[in-house]
């Protein structure tokens, strides 16, 4: 199969992976071959494309005891932010797409997830509990603001009083104030905004089309002066790389007007790990050794073990002291209360045009 993608000479700016790896799925490999024919500039640029799907369900479950919640909402698939270290990456493997440069230039929109979302919280078994927003790929990613599915979802869950819980690095989020802020008012959503380093440059390399960690930290101050609970995520912190940041991360992140804080330690399941090595060895070369040996250190000899209670921390003395930094710092900044909980009790199922109105 020939891949244009892996052209050495197309260009690859604003984009984390640093090739297109095959999906695990694929019974075929992927290779570039020069034809001899030569391309015009613009031609040799890496665009993004977007297709779309409606889906006949949009609420995914999860019986994870990781995790605290036990369902979520992915208005996308793919995510242009580019995080190179992205968990999610591998998902687009099922597409028959690669973890690689395919996760960031070849999305997938999922117009009607709204229609979608009504239809299935009006079911007569469904149980209320808080839906969780961005714990795949980014809801609140570039293509929001023109396809708008979560603000169209948000817009279902505030008008039957659903609790969500949101996790972002996107500025468009910004965008909802004006429903996410009477949510709040009634105990009904939070939001956690990703912070993985201070440093612009790194950022920039690591993570190339998401907001700036400034940005991020004035997304942090914007909904905390909107009355909506923020949550500052260190995450994920990349050992021998990033992980040094994670008490000024913290320390921004409370100024902003965080209220509670959490942290995760790099993962490299499936497809990711040889994408982000790969990274490492062109964007960080003389600490590549030093990351992966940390990494391999904390999951047994592995590159990832993915156990419950193990695979978002690690194991081991250096875990433990990264841990340790953690706690001390959010009992010092004042970051160690728990979010309160979402109400679950004002939920009323979506209503139908036709639908006769309460009288009282």
């Amino acid at each position: 199969m020939v891949d244009d993608s892996l052209d050495p000479e197309l260009r690859r700016r604003g984009r984390g992976a640093c090739s297109n790896v095959v999906g695990r799925f694929e019974r075929l490999d992927r290779r570039f071959e020069d034809d001899g024919w030569d391309r015009a500039p613009e031609e040799r640029v890496l665009r993004t494309e977007l297709s779309r799907e409606v889906p006949r369900r949009i609420i995914s479950y999860n019986r994870s005891p990781d995790l605290p919640f036990d369902r979520s909402i992915n208005p996308y698939r793919g995510c242009e932010h580019g995080c190179v270290y992205c968990f999610a990456r591998p998902s687009h493997a099922y597409l028959g797409l690669s973890p690689g440069l395919d996760f960031e230039t070849k999305l997938v929109a999922r117009p009607g997830a709204a229609e979608a979302l009504v239809r299935e919280l009006r079911a007569r078994r469904y149980e209320v509990a808080p839906i969780a927003i961005g714990t795949n790929t980014d809801p609140y990613q570039p293509i929001e603001a023109g396809e708008r599915v979560m603000r169209a979802c948000l817009e279902v869950l505030a008008g039957c009083d659903h609790p969500v819980a949101i996790v972002t690095k996107g500025t468009l989020i910004e965008r909802d104030i004006d429903l996410l802020a009477p949510m709040a008012a009634k105990g009904l959503c939070r939001v956690g905004i990703s912070v993985t380093t201070l440093d612009a440059d790194l950022s920039r390399r690591m993570e190339p089309r998401a907001p700036a960690p400034k940005r991020r930290l004035e997304i942090i101050r914007r909904l905390s002066e909107a009355g909506i609970p923020v949550r500052v995520m260190a995450a994920p912190m990349v050992p021998g790389l990033s992980d040094h940041e994670l008490e000024a991360i913290l320390r921004e992140g409370r100024a902003a007007g965080a209220t509670s804080a959490s942290w995760i330690m790099l993962r490299l399941p499936r497809e990711v790990s040889p994408l982000f090595q790969e990274w490492l060895q062109t964007h960080a070369p003389g600490r590549a050794a030093r990351v992966m040996g940390l990494v391999r250190e904390m999951h047994g000899g592995k590159e990832y073990d993915a156990n419950w209670g193990q695979r978002m921390r690690g194991t081991g003395p250096y875990a433990e002291m990264v841990a340790a930094r953690f706690r001390n710092a959010i009992r010092r900044l004042g970051l160690d209360a728990r979010q309160p909980e979402l109400r679950c009790d004002l939920f009323r199922p979506p209503e139908r045009v036709g639908d006769q109105l309460d009288l009282f």
